[in-house]
C-alpha cells in the first residue's frame, strides 16, 4: 500500500502544472498574430479568451473569495464569457464604487501578458499559503474540497489554452508548444 503524496511533493506538482498550463496559455497570446488578437468575428475574441482564463486563475489562486482583489486593469464584465454572466458571488467581487464599469474595450496583447505575469507569479506563494487538505474550496460556487478546487483551476487555464492553441492552428496553422512540466523556481 502506497503512502500519500507529503505536503511537500504534493505542492511542487500542483505549482509544476500551474506554471505548465500558464506557459502554454502564454504561448498561445505570444503567438496570437494582430489580426488575430480582436477578430470579433469569433463570438469571443482571442483575447477575451486569454483574459477570462487568467481572471479565473487568479481568482481561484486565493484561499476565498473574499480575499480576491481584481487585477488594476479589470474591467467589469470581461470574464464573462458568451455574454453569460458569472455567478453573483463573483459580480460583487468585481465591482468597483470609485470606478465606472466599463466593457468591451479589447485589452492589448502586452496588457494580457502583464496580467499573465501577475498570475504566474501568484503560483507559489499561494501554494505553499494554502491548507491543501482543506475539506471546502473557499468559493461557495464550488462545494468541493480545496485540493479538488485547484485541478480544477488548473484544467480550466489549460482547457483555454487548448481551445486558443486549436484556433492559431486552424487560423493561421501556428502552433503551441507542449509543455508537461515547469517547476517552480
Amino acid at each position: 500500500m502506497h503512502s500519500p503524496p507529503s505536503r511537500p511533493l504534493l505542492a511542487s506538482s500542483l505549482k509544476s502544472q500551474y506554471h505548465a498550463a500558464l506557459a502554454m496559455l502564454r504561448g498561445a497570446i505570444e503567438r496570437c498574430p494582430d489580426s488575430m488578437w480582436a477578430d470579433d468575428s469569433y463570438r469571443n475574441p482571442f483575447w477575451r479568451i486569454a483574459y477570462h482564463a487568467l481572471y479565473y486563475a487568479h481568482l481561484y489562486a486565493q484561499p476565498d473569495a473574499e480575499s480576491f482583489v481584481p487585477w488594476e486593469r479589470h474591467q467589469t464584465g470581461l470574464h464573462d464569457m458568451d455574454d453569460v454572466p458569472a455567478p453573483p458571488e463573483i459580480q460583487e467581487l468585481t465591482e468597483h464604487p470609485h470606478r465606472p464599469p466599463r466593457t468591451g474595450k479589447p485589452l492589448s496583447q502586452q496588457e494580457i501578458l502583464r496580467y499573465w505575469e501577475v498570475c504566474d507569479g501568484l503560483v507559489d506563494e499561494t501554494i505553499d499559503g494554502l491548507d491543501l487538505g482543506a475539506e471546502a474550496s473557499g468559493f461557495s460556487w464550488y462545494p468541493i474540497p480545496k485540493i479538488e478546487h485547484l485541478m480544477v483551476s488548473i484544467r480550466h487555464i489549460q482547457h483555454h489554452a487548448a481551445q486558443l492553441a486549436e484556433r492559431l492552428r486552424t487560423a493561421c496553422d501556428v502552433g503551441v508548444d507542449w509543455v508537461g512540466a515547469r517547476r517552480p523556481r
